[in-house]
């Protein structure tokens, strides 16, 4: 009996290291495939380094909120100010380009010295895959570099205004950032007369009443707006007392009325566009 019994020991024994051993063997094999998980995420590739090159065509319509949530983030960029006689800069160095507005005409162009080669350095940047916005005036510079018509308007729009975004401008990350919740509709800031035809092979993303073509992407990184997403309400303010003929009060109480919920929509758009 006690040999039976000292055999059954050593083969409970010799059965308790056996199971051990795999659990050993086991949790080394879970261990290890963590940490090639682990691994395999770090190897993911790196979000590639904002650097952004805006460009201002005159005094009166610089950056707005777009160099305040470029600031806030830590982003670098530079400014160009065209109407100073500052020279463009290599693209080579910049991930997105930003344009900015203008009293000026695209179908003009000759009249503005620097406005070719504005027109250079978008059509570079689109070739080099950057991420390029169009605000009002850099919208219509980016219809005319595509290939589009760029004309005078049937009438002004200058005002907050409504636009309606389109199905692929629901969809659009960066420009259903804009809606407001629960609608398809943004509001937004206008100040242009000239429009311009949506170019070949781009996407229209949101319209209005007066004018279909509102804002466009063409490709995943190039976004036009023919309305100002940076204005603030002391740009508003600017423009408006050197302008007759508008009601300025009603415009100027409605920009301080909309102005919370539109530079959060607005910083929406930023983040996306940016990658911030």
């Amino acid at each position: 009996m006690l040999q039976g019994a000292s055999l059954s020991i050593k083969d409970t024994s010799a059965f308790i290291r056996r199971i051990s051993d795999l659990i050993r063997v086991k949790c080394r094999s879970q261990y290890h495939n963590v940490f090639l998980e682990r691994d395999e995420e770090q190897t993911l590739p790196e979000r590639e380094p904002v650097n952004v090159l805006i460009v201002k065509n005159v005094a009166a319509e610089g950056p707005g909120t777009i160099e305040d949530h470029l600031r806030a983030a830590n982003i670098p960029f530079t400014l160009i100010d065209l109407e100073q006689g500052q020279t463009l800069p290599d693209l080579q160095a910049y991930s997105h380009l930003v344009i900015m507005g203008g009293p000026m005409a695209v179908y003009e162009m000759d009249r503005t010295s620097y406005l070719r080669g504005e027109a250079r350095l978008i059509e570079k940047a689109i070739n080099a895959n950057k991420h390029v916005l169009g605000v009002c005036l850099g919208a219509q510079m980016l219809a005319h570099v595509l290939g589009a018509r760029v004309y005078p308007g049937h009438t002004k729009e200058i005002g907050w205004y409504e636009v309606t975004l389109t199905e692929e401008g629901m969809h659009d990350s960066c420009m259903a950032a804009l809606a407001v919740p629960g609608r398809r509709a943004a509001q937004v800031f206008q100040w242009h007369g000239d429009t311009f035809d949506l170019p070949a092979g781009a996407a229209r993303l949101a319209s209005s009443e007066l004018y279909p073509n509102q804002a466009f992407r063409y490709g995943d990184r190039v976004y036009a707006l023919q309305f100002h997403i940076e204005v603030t309400p002391g740009i508003v303010h600017g423009w408006l007392k050197n302008e007759k003929g508008i009601d300025f009060p009603l415009i100027d109480t409605r920009s301080k009325e909309i102005y919370g919920p539109y530079l959060a929509r607005a910083g929406g758009f930023y983040r996306r566009f940016f990658g911030m």
